[in-house]
Order: C-alpha cells, then structure tokens, then sequence
C-alpha cells in the first residue's frame, strides 16, 4: 500500500508533515509519497534529522494556500502539491491522499480529478468527533453549505457504512440534526430528508437535536453543511475552553495540583479523547477513491492519525460498500 501526502498543505508544513510521515512509517510500515518541492523537503528531513525509510517525493512546484480560490486547481495552480497528489491518485501511483491545506480546493479538486462514486450527487466532509459514548461521525461539516434531501440522505448511507466497517458498528444509528425530534419539524429540507431517511439502507433513528449529539445520540449525525460546520467548529471551541478551565482549576494552588495528581490518569485519557490529532482527518466520503482531509493545523501526530485512517479506509474497502450498498432509489 502507498499513501500520497499533500507536502505543503496546511499551518505546519513541511516540517510536521515530515515528522508525521516517519512516524507513520514507523509505526505502520506503509509506503508514502510527498508532493511538493523534493529539494525543500529533503533539506528540511536533512536538517530536523528525520529519517526518510519508505519516504519517496513527488515533484510540485507550487504551493496552494488557504488564501487562494478553489479554482486555482484547475487553473493557475495546476502543479500544486494538492493538485498533483490527486492526479497521482488518480493514476495510480497511490491508494489514497491526504492533505491538510486549502479545503475547498480539495473537494473541487476531488470532484474535478477523481470524481464521485457513481450515484452520488456531491461528496461530504465527514469528520469524526468524540461523544459521550466513544466517537460519531458528522457529515456533511462544509463541502456542501446548501443541500437537497436526496444529497442529506446519500450522507446518511454513506456515514452509516463507513462507521460499520471502520470502527466495527453493527448497525449505526443515523439521525438527522433538526430543531426538534418531532418529524414535523424544521424547514423543507429537514422534512424532506426525513422522508427519505426513513426508507434509505441504514438505521434511521428519527431527528435529532444539537443537544443530544455529544450525549451519544447517534452513530452518524446528518446535517446541511452550513449547520454541520457550526457544529463542528462550535464544539472544538467548547472543547478548547473546557480543557483550559479544567487546566486553570487544577494549577490554582498547591492543594488542587495534589488533587489533579490523584485523577491524573483520568484527566490524561480525557484530554486524549478531545484531542483532535488523535482522530486524523475527516474521509471525504463520497469521492471514488479515498481522500482524508486533516485539520489545517495538524501536528505530527495528527498527520500520523491522517494516514493510519486512510490505512484502513483502503484495507475495509469502504468506497466498494458504499458502491454495493447504494440502492437503485438512493441513485434517483
């Protein structure tokens, strides 16, 4: 198996791009492939002292940055290393991407290069994110800011496949984010979805309210891009102010730093669980080969994560189950 690796796409690259790539070596002893400048990227493992065992490159010259319109894959940013480890995806030099740069040009550039699984309408970010009861996953998160039903309940079957075979769910309980658990709420959409859920390939639950997601309310939570990536960044900032309140109760004085030396197992394992890094990226599921889009700030760790995911979206072969379980009416 070969992994092609965006070099220069997101906060920290090269470097923690470099850093994650051994240790994925290390650890799972894949083969990887690094678009982008061979000569940057071999100066940098050169001088951070990081061992290139199993690392190969892929010449781009030019860098897309967050700034840069979506288009600018397909126009003036071609030989991107976002642009060309998609072409190499697509012709074969690898079994999956991953990158950590510009989003909206990945999903363009996914859909434009590599295209989608047959009968699906648009491809969704579909990160996955701690709850109460272990993780779920949240699509679409923002590939897609205005849907139709038809595309809420393909994320719906798709969401519900990929959390079957990669984290070994019977049978995912798939709700759809709405204002109420009412079928009567919420706008058309909502309704709409709802009426096609219900008679789609998965384990519908029924509605579900933003409340009751981190509670463990569902193994795969549906939503409209614009709502699902309110959810997404509104919980990562909740996130973040929890573990910062939690760190400035525990430091006050000499009697709760004891006190956190006692749960400090606890608080380790707590703290592992809202940590971004450890979950990798989010599948753009949908796209005919797997490409995982990793957070624009990714660590080394995260980057590792990234591939580990992208592992196991190739060996489940996940895309082959969505292709076999789409019935004819979810194609319509």
């Amino acid at each position: 198996m070969r992994i092609i690796i965006d070099g220069f796409g997101g906060d920290n690259a090269p470097l923690e791009v470099l850093k994650g790539c051994a240790l994925a070596v290390n650890e799972y002893g894949v083969e990887l492939a690094v678009t982008g400048s061979e000569k940057v990227l071999r100066e940098t493992a050169l001088q951070q002292g990081i061992a290139l065992e199993k690392i190969s490159f892929i010449e781009a010259p030019d860098i897309l940055t967050m700034e840069d319109s979506p288009r600018e894959i397909t126009r003036g940013k071609k030989h991107s290393s976002l642009g060309v480890g998609l072409d190499a995806l697509h012709d074969g030099l690898g079994d999956a991407f991953v990158c950590a740069g510009n989003t909206g040009a990945l999903v363009v550039g996914s859909m434009v290069k590599l295209g989608c699984i047959d009968g699906v309408k648009r491809p969704a970010l579909a990160p996955i994110m701690p709850n109460e009861k272990g993780c779920f996953m949240l699509l679409d998160s923002g590939a897609n800011v205005e849907c139709r039903a038809q595309m809420l309940m393909q994320f719906g079957v798709m969401g519900s496949v990929y959390m079957k075979k990669i984290h070994h769910i019977e049978s995912p309980r798939v709700g759809l984010v709405n204002i109420g658990v009412e079928e009567s709420k919420g706008g058309d959409l909502q309704r709409d979805a709802f009426a096609l859920l219900r008679d789609a390939p998965c384990n519908f639950v029924g509605n579900i309210e933003a409340r009751d997601i981190p509670l463990g309310a569902c193994d795969v939570a549906v939503a409209d891009g614009f709502t699902g990536n309110v959810i997404l960044k509104l919980t990562e900032g909740v996130g973040l102010v929890f573990s910062r309140n939690l760190k400035g109760i525990f430091t006050r004085n000499a009697v709760t730093m004891g006190a956190a030396l006692l749960v400090k197992g606890g608080l380790r394992d707590f703290k592992k669980k809202l940590d971004y890094t450890e979950y990798g990226g989010a599948p753009l599921m949908g796209i005919s080969k797997p490409v995982i889009k990793a957070h624009g700030s990714s660590n080394a760790n995260a980057y590792k994560n990234a591939i580990r995911q992208a592992i196991a979206f190739c060996n489940e072969h996940v895309i082959d189950e969505i292709t076999q379980n789409f019935a004819p009416e979810t194609n319509g």
